[in-house]
């Protein structure tokens, strides 16, 4: 995939650790100039540092101090990153948290609304923040980190299973929305990795997140977890070229034969397939009708 992002302009929001910052790291092998933001601004301007070591003479790197969920602080930095690169053409909502562990009617109120206002707010911000460039320019990418909390139930981390679920169908109805646009946008699963979301789980005990779910992020830690590799290699193939006309789709790194997708891509657009859809009794063979 050399070059396949030369000269493009992506924002990668949470990119100052774990997957944001190996999706930066990519994205800048492959030709990309990069703009980053995280709130931790200490570790954000090393990782600044890093990446410029990984850049050519005539790549930039841009690292921004921001909270996803301030309105003002999101446009602040989507018109930053237009005054030093004269363009966006790939936004990857990355930044996300856990939230509160523990049962719904004991977990911390203020805490359970903050994931959601990170987690859903945040990239619906972003997006709101791209969008008339990518209108105006008639092309861009939008790629939406997902994950399990989409797609199952997750008992004691209802914020977080919430909002995967909840930005999932956002990305679903944005693509329909901006489709005239030649503007795709997707949703991310890279599988269960071994960040520090997975520490922070192990760090909290069985007690706030269930002996069950305890006992796989346990298992996940000792093997080493869904390779980081794969879902940075579909970040790449989402941003690229390559994937134009795929749009609307929730695609897992591990599990997807997502290399493949441009031969279907007529059969994506006219199917459900990669998509949130409720199950019938026939989806199952099941008949109960009544009289």
């Amino acid at each position: 995939m050399k070059g396949v992002l030369k000269n493009k302009v992506a924002i990668i929001t949470g990119a100052n650790q774990g997957f944001g910052l190996e999706i930066a790291k990519s994205y800048i092998r492959v030709g990309a100039n990069v703009a980053i933001c995280a709130r931790n601004e200490s570790l954000l301007n090393e990782v600044a540092c890093e990446l410029n070591l990984l850049a050519s003479h005539n790549q930039k790197i841009l690292a921004v101090k921001v909270d996803v969920s301030d309105k003002a602080e999101v446009n602040d930095f989507v018109q930053t990153t237009l005054s030093t690169f004269g363009k966006i053409d790939i936004l990857v909502n990355n930044a996300g948290i856990y939230g509160p562990k523990g049962v719904i009617n004991e977990v911390d109120w203020d805490e359970w609304i903050r994931t959601i206002e990170i987690n859903i707010f945040g990239s619906v911000l972003m997006v709101r923040a791209v969008l008339p460039g990518f209108i105006e320019q008639k092309h861009g990418k939008i790629i939406q980190l997902s994950g399990g909390g989409a797609t199952n139930p997750l008992p004691r981390i209802s914020a977080y299973a919430v909002s995967k679920a909840a930005i999932v169908r956002f990305i679903e109805t944005l693509a329909e929305e901006v489709r005239e646009y030649r503007i795709d946008v997707n949703a991310l699963a890279p599988g269960a990795l071994n960040t520090r979301m997975l520490d922070e789980i192990l760090a909290v005990g069985p007690g706030k997140v269930g002996n069950a779910f305890y006992q796989r992020a346990l298992k996940q830690k000792e093997s080493g977890g869904a390779p980081i590799s794969r879902g940075v290699e579909l970040a790449v193939f989402l941003a690229s070229s390559m994937s134009d006309g795929i749009t609307g789709k929730l695609i897992s790194a591990v599990w997807d034969p997502w290399e493949s997708l441009p031969e279907h891509v007529e059969e994506l657009n006219s199917s459900d397939i990669y998509t949130l859809r409720r199950i019938i009794p026939e989806d199952r063979g099941k008949t109960w009708k009544t009289d």
